[in-house]
Parts: structure tokens; sequence; C-alpha cells
């Protein structure tokens, strides 16, 4: 049996909120947060695409969707610490951020850096998406029909 368990989990959710983050966003929650530290680059952010694919109806065979403008980066921190970054679109500042944001979830500063970025990041997309779910409910129509006697 294929054992379930994801050790990656915790850092795929903080890296998808960082990516799916407004721009500008991730740097102001850190820069409110703390000083930022000095890091050295590994890879400056630098600005490509990569191939969208998709799959029909979820469960077919998966095909190229398209290409989608990314910026991405790669730097370590003085304590040694490497963070790494995907950001959808040609925003090299957000890059930066994202990347320090998790290089420093992998060191002492985790639980100071979750409170103060990753929190308010996901309770900001959860009352979005919830308020998006409202706008939708509204428009919500119920059809009914009347039993037309047949039976």
């Amino acid at each position: 049996m294929k054992d379930t368990f994801d050790e990656n989990a915790l850092r795929k959710h903080w890296m998808g909120l960082l990516a799916k983050a407004p721009a500008g966003r991730v740097a102001t929650l850190l820069d409110a947060a703390m000083e930022r530290p000095l890091f050295t680059w590994l890879r400056a952010p630098e600005i490509g695409s990569t191939m969208v694919r998709g799959r029909a109806g979820a469960t077919g065979a998966p095909f190229n969707l398209g290409e989608m403008t990314v910026t991405r980066c790669a730097l370590t921190l003085e304590t040694g610490e490497v963070g790494h970054a995907y950001i959808q679109g040609r925003r090299k500042a957000d890059t930066e951020a994202a990347a320090l944001v998790d290089a420093l979830m992998q060191g002492p500063q985790a639980e100071a850096v979750r409170s103060a970025v990753l929190t308010p990041l996901e309770e900001e997309m959860a009352a979005k998406k919830a308020a998006r779910a409202a706008k939708a409910a509204a428009t919500k129509v119920e059809f009914f029909t009347m039993a037309r006697g047949e039976d």
C-alpha cells in the first residue's frame, strides 16, 4: 500500500499562498513585520514562460493549453536557509519577497513569519472567496415544477 503522508504539505501550502497573493501584499506584510534579512542570490529574479497543461473534464488525456509568463528566483539567507519562489506575471519584487518568506519559514523565525505574513494572507483569501461565493449565491435561481397530474 502506498504511503500517503506528504512531508512537504506545509511548504506546498505556504508556497501556494505566496504565489496567489495580490501584487505587493507579501512585501507589505513582510516589511511591516520585520527588517528584511541579508541574503545572497542563488538565482536573481528572472522572467520567463512556462507551458500550462490541461485535461478535458479533469480526467482526460493531458494537452498543452498555452504558455504563461512567470518570474522565479532563489536565494539563501546568511543562516543557510534557501528560499525559492515562482510567481505568475512579471513581478520581480514580489518574487523576492516570496522567496524571503519561504527561507524564513524554514528557520527559527518561522512562527513569527507565519503569524505576520501567512495567516493574514490566508484570512484575506478566505474572506475574498467567501465574498465571491456570497455574490454568486445571490444570483442563484431556484426552479421548481408543479406536478402535471399525469401520474
